[in-house]
């Protein structure tokens, strides 16, 4: 047996195996979060009404996170997360008892076209006590500054703000006039209507029914490019561990986070855990 090797890689694993400096990538699931939905329809225009659904529980979401471990003492490391929440989101017609449902599809996302989302991000510097004495797993506790950023909501705030257009009004006085006819077309203006059967102005309607909803989710997607992300600052406390053997440059890691402060819409209630869990190169 060679004793020289075994003293060797004794030695080795004896060693602290910690970088100086590391690059992951992980899962970051945010739990407890809160998002009220409405209370039922409100009315955002004549013949036009609104409503949203709201979720309960975990975000979904994933972040970046770079550690420096050359300080004496202390360590710190920056995390950049982001977690998102899906939620219904309807336009209600009354005159011809209509649900539009809106589907939004906004440019530079992960998302593309579905359901609309409510996006939470957040930028962590963190200052933490290490234990040292460990060779292969080095825990921690600590925490540092939290830079809060999201998205709009799309509420019935929001909403009234776009309903003014003038495309959107001419459909909604169309299928209004259309309703109130009762698909009569004696009783309609001449100029816009004679002529048309009842299958002619069902699909009329139908045709100014699409234009609604797509005007509405046009608009929706222009405000929110233009209104950018609502940002604030706050704080967190964490206790987390990585784990490195010797020599080979990967490291795994988990964070437990505990958040405070950061300001949003009234209708969403952020949950003050996540969990962030992953692998990365260190150095």
């Amino acid at each position: 047996m060679n004793f020289k090797v075994i003293a060797a890689a004794a030695a080795l694993l004896a060693s602290q195996s910690f970088a100086i400096i590391g690059l992951g990538f992980h899962y970051a699931p945010r739990f407890g979060n809160t998002m009220d939905a409405a209370p039922g329809f409100e009315r955002v225009t004549d013949g036009v009404e609104f409503t949203h659904a709201g979720f309960d529980g975990m975000m979904q979401g994933f972040g970046a996170k770079l550690w420096i471990d050359l300080l004496p003492i202390i360590d710190i490391e920056g995390t950049f997360n982001i977690q998102f929440g899906s939620y219904d989101a309807a336009l209600y017609v009354e005159q011809t008892d209509t649900m539009i449902p809106l589907e939004i599809e906004l440019g530079g996302t992960p998302f593309g076209k579905a359901n609309p989302k409510f996006v939470a991000m957040t930028g962590d510097i963190s200052i933490t006590y290490p234990i040292t004495d460990l060779p292969i797993v080095r825990p921690y506790i600590g925490g540092g500054v939290s830079i809060h950023a999201n998205s709009f909501m799309l509420n019935q705030k929001f909403v009234s703000g776009l309903i003014d257009d003038p495309a959107i009004a001419d459909v909604i006085n169309t299928v209004a006039e259309l309703q109130a006819a009762g698909g009569d077309p004696s009783k309609l203006d001449p100029a816009k209507y004679q002529g048309m059967d009842t299958e002619q102005l069902k699909a009329k309607l139908e045709g100014k029914l699409n234009s609604l909803g797509d005007t509405m989710k046009q608009k929706v997607q222009d405000q929110a490019l233009n209104e950018g992300l609502k940002t604030s600052i706050g704080g967190h406390a964490l206790v987390g561990a990585r784990f490195k053997l010797p020599i080979i440059p990967i490291a795994a890691y988990v964070n437990g986070k505990f958040y405070f402060g950061g300001d949003y819409p009234e209708e969403f209630d952020p949950g003050i855990f996540a969990l962030e869990a992953g692998v990365g190169l260190a150095l």
